[in-house]
């Protein structure tokens, strides 16, 4: 086996027969196998990967419901999977043709691997525009710390995996992030192909995007923690705080606040700012 494909997954009912389309029409010269680790579903998400393994006879389901969390899920996954080069998808996005090959043939000759994100095709309009990724995305390279991959979309070598020790559990949403930096800690420079393209699926209602954007700001801080010691600098001051909350009340008295977009924007901004106040706290104990 060349390659593993790893998603994890948790009641992905609703999108995950999408992903696995997708999956059915990836053509590349070398062998390679699915692996979905399954985190506790309670809906049909077994159900429906099970009727898909005729299509796909390199598919095969294991159970990862020890413990909650995509970062436990795709550790279960290499554990299980066989070949050497991982690459990893997620379950509520949709790879683009030629993702695979385009992910194998860069891990062939690259460490680790990004792929680019395209918004439009299961987005909505006004929420491509809140989130302000028309243009799709790829590596962040421009973070002042390190260049960030979003493991929706990375390939990467087992070694590194095992170098590092794998995924970080005990981070809730940006366990992709610190794997990542981890690993170019290790002096491995990431790599983007272009051509590993994922229709990428936004959150679609407003306590779903802040409550993302909460976590995010508190997995800052857990990320600041971990490596602060790297040069990584404190996300967050009690003046951005402040700020950021003024300017909500002046937006809002003033009606610049006057649509779902904006209002989205703005509240996004409130909740990504709030986790990141609860990170600051903790980190500063």
């Amino acid at each position: 086996m060349k390659l593993s494909v790893i998603i994890p997954c948790f009641n992905a009912g609703q999108t995950i027969s999408q992903q696995l389309e997708a999956l059915t029409k990836q053509e590349w010269s070398q062998p390679w196998e699915i692996i979905i680790a399954d985190n506790g579903s309670t809906d049909n998400t077994r159900e429906i990967i099970q009727a898909y393994q005729d299509k796909l006879p390199h598919l095969r389901l294991i159970d990862a419901s020890a413990k909650r969390g995509a970062a436990y899920g795709r550790n279960a996954g290499v554990k299980a999977a066989q070949a050497d080069m991982l690459a990893f998808c997620d379950a509520d996005d949709e790879v683009a043709p030629g993702w695979v090959a385009a992910m194998g043939t860069a891990l062939g000759e690259h460490d680790l691997v990004g792929g680019r994100d395209e918004h439009w095709k299961l987005n909505p309009e006004w929420l491509v525009k809140v989130y302000g990724c028309e243009e799709g995305n790829g590596i962040y390279f421009d973070h002042p710390f390190l260049p960030l991959l979003s493991g929706n979309n990375i390939a990467v070598k087992r070694s590194l995996h095992e170098a590092v020790g794998g995924f970080d559990e005990n981070l809730t949403i940006l366990d992709d992030v610190d794997y990542c930096w981890r690993i170019q800690q290790l002096g491995i420079k990431p790599y983007e192909a272009k051509d590993a393209l994922v229709h990428f699926r936004l959150r679609d209602r407003i306590p779903q995007i802040c409550q993302r954007a909460w976590k995010m700001g508190v997995d800052e801080g857990r990320l600041y923690r971990k490596h602060r010691s790297q040069g990584m600098t404190q996300p967050i001051t009690w003046k951005t705080v402040i700020k950021t909350t003024g300017l909500f009340a002046i937006r809002l008295f003033t009606l610049k606040i006057r649509d779902k977009i904006s209002l989205t924007q703005n509240l996004m901004d409130l909740a990504w700012r709030g986790g990141q106040l609860q990170g600051l706290i903790k980190s500063s104990t």
